[in-house]
């Protein structure tokens, strides 16, 4: 790609990614329009103007070469990275255009990635504010100071068609960790013995294929905005879980640190995002910490055999979101099948120009064959928005990923013997429509009604509930932890294991899953309790969506053709061994060799699509697409 300005180019790694540096250019007044749903409302107490000297940096996302299509369409099948780059990379172009600009503006361009459409500038406040009209100003809220903007931005008219977002002249906090500490909220006395699950003993509950599988040749990748883990207590925990260590790494997304334990909650310089409600506790990195552990440790104990690649961003506002997710997307070194996002906010505080990023980045992934699996929050049906109304969490909302909702499980032995929607003093599941999204047509087509016409959430739910916390192991010692955060990486290791097992990528799986069967059981359909304004029902419903997984069955049901796994076979490793299935008065032989863990016989079923466990020796017969 050529420019016509004089640059100097330094090659990074990354698919069309380079480092540019600013050249000395005269200064020019274009044209500007408004940029659509850049508009911002104020927030918190206005302080005053904000320092015009001082650097700060800004993202410009741009709009796709060729249009994305819908990511639930047919046409958003996973293509290669390579068509991927050469149908629907930014525009040359417009990265032209918008160099030229910055560089007559006295600003700085520090990144420019064609596969992420994005273009970092780096400049003094004044200058961008004078770049795109923008009043910037000091903002107060809950005790740390911002740099905030209201009303909207404005671009050069001839780049109004391909500039998708400008992020970054804000710096609000935009998501919170939705993670509860059950101790620390005072939900359990703090020195009560508390009998937590580990992620293998939920995944087990849920039926997982946990011996068949452990998610070896995936990648799960998690977004994380603060905190951090350290190596060694990770494995230690592992070790007392009696779990297999993953793999586990790191990556640093626009400077951001795998930082455990280093800001106070009481510093003006702590993280940028509120304290969680009721969480009692001096130490608010405490809580980026949990979340960063919870991910990881529940992700990891149910897809051991997966690599786990958390992407650490400094900040939590929209701008820092948007480029996590874009740079896991576009991580050709790693590569994730799947991502795990534990953050958000309600949809009210959200721009549009930022959802509208979002969504872009969401159907890359789905073309990529990459899941995305988020909390659906830990407020209940108000999202934590002090209106009266009901409101729903954002990216949760979004109809390009997979929506996580919570219940409150009990068990005796490996049973679960029961399973209500999650509510307690702790918080509640995250539920209801979307006031940004219509609803999807994969929602549409399975019949579900949406009082307002918007996407309904979650799609999804798994154990969240306080009684029935996790215990993780964080900054040294085990602590219970709750909430739809949790969930998010369970749902991540499944469809882990589930990609392996079929050999290929589930990618953005909501079609299938509205469209499964009820009498093929992929899920435990949850009929109790509410998250406020909306209670559970048989099917579908606004507080755990399809239900909690029933993995095996949810695996059977979303395979085509043949697959048969059969965990107790007896006899010599590498012998042949024969089985003789019968299912609904039809039968048939099944050869395979005998193998340490599990053993795999593939043959034509009698017929059609089966999904059946047999008495004899536990057969677990999945549909799989034959080569």
């Amino acid at each position: 790609m050529k420019f016509n300005a004089s640059i100097e180019a330094e090659k990074t790694e990354g698919m069309g990614k380079m480092q540019l540096y600013k050249p000395q250019v005269e200064n020019s007044k274009p044209i500007k329009v408004l940029l659509p749903g850049s508009e911002r409302k104020p927030f918190g107490e206005r302080i005053g103007p904000y320092p015009t000297d001082q650097k700060m940096m800004v993202s410009v996302i741009l709009k796709p070469l060729s249009p994305l299509p819908v990511a639930s369409s047919p046409s958003a099948h996973p293509v290669s990275r390579e068509d991927f780059a050469a149908r629907h990379a930014a525009d040359p172009a417009a990265i032209e255009k918008l160099l030229d600009f910055a560089l007559h503006q006295g600003l700085r361009i520090t990144e420019v990635s064609l596969t992420r459409r994005t273009v970092r500038l780096e400049g003094m406040v004044a200058d961008f504010m004078k770049a795109f009209d923008v009043s910037l100003e000091e903002c107060a809220h809950e005790g740390r100071h911002y740099r905030c903007r209201s009303g909207g931005i404005m671009i050069p008219a001839d780049l109004a068609d391909s500039i998708l977002a400008v992020l970054g002249l804000d710096n609000r906090p935009q998501v919170r960790p939705y993670c509860r500490t059950p101790k620390r909220n005072k939900v359990i006395a703090a020195n009560a013995k508390v009998a937590g699950y580990t992620g293998v003993q939920v995944g087990q509950l849920y039926d997982f294929p946990l011996e068949e599988f452990d998610g070896s040749g995936q990648t799960i990748g998690i977004l994380e905005f603060g905190g951090g883990f350290r190596s060694q207590q990770v494995s230690d925990y592992f070790q007392t879980i009696g779990a297999k260590l993953p793999l586990i790494t790191w990556v640093s997304v626009d400077g951001g640190q795998n930082d455990p334990v280093t800001n106070p909650i009481n510093s003006p310089t702590g993280p940028p995002h509120p304290p969680i409600e009721n969480l009692d506790t001096e130490d608010g990195s405490f809580v980026d910490d949990l979340e960063v552990c919870l991910d990881i440790e529940i992700a990891g104990a149910v897809a051991p055999g997966a690599k786990i690649v958390v992407y650490f961003a400094p900040l939590e506002t929209d701008e820092e979101y948007v480029n996590a997710l874009t740079s896991a997307i576009d991580d050709v070194i790693n590569s994730p099948s799947v991502i795990s996002i534990s953050w958000g906010n309600p949809e009210p505080a959200s721009t549009q120009q930022y959802t509208s990023a979002f969504n872009q980045a969401a159907i890359d992934a789905a073309m990529l064959g990459i899941t995305i699996c988020v909390a659906s929050g830990d407020t209940g049906s108000s999202d934590s928005v002090d209106d009266g109304q009901s409101h729903v969490d954002f990216p949760a909302s979004s109809p390009n990923v997979l929506a996580c909702g919570g219940t409150t499980l009990h068990s005796v032995g490996e049973e679960i013997t029961s399973e209500i929607v999650w509510n307690d003093s702790s918080g509640a599941t995250g539920g209801g429509f979307s006031s940004l999204f219509p609803i999807p047509a994969y929602q549409s087509a399975a019949g579900i009604q949406s009082p307002t016409g918007g996407r309904g959430i979650p799609d999804v739910a798994g154990n969240a509930g306080a009684a029935s916390a996790y215990m993780i192991g964080v900054d040294g010692g085990m602590e219970p932890a709750n909430g739809t955060s949790a969930v998010a990486p369970l749902w991540s290791g499944l469809v882990a294991l589930m990609n392996q097992a079929l050999g290929k990528r589930l990618g953005f799986f909501n079609s299938s899953l509205y469209a499964l069967p009820a009498r093929l059981a992929g899920f435990r359909d949850i009929t109790s309790g509410s998250n406020g304004n909306y209670s559970a029902g048989p099917g579908w419903d606004p507080t755990t969506g399809l239900g909690s997984p029933s993995g095996r069955g949810l695996l059977a049901a979303l395979s085509n053709g043949t697959l048969v796994i059969v965990p107790n076979v007896f006899g010599e490793v590498g012998k042949e061994a024969e089985i003789e299935m019968n299912h609904a008065g039809l039968s048939a032989i099944f050869s395979g060799d005998i193998r340490e863990t599990s053993t795999v016989f593939t043959q034509t079923p009698p017929a059609g699509n089966v999904a059946a466990k047999g008495s004899v020796v536990s057969l677990f017969l999945i549909a799989r697409e034959t080569d």
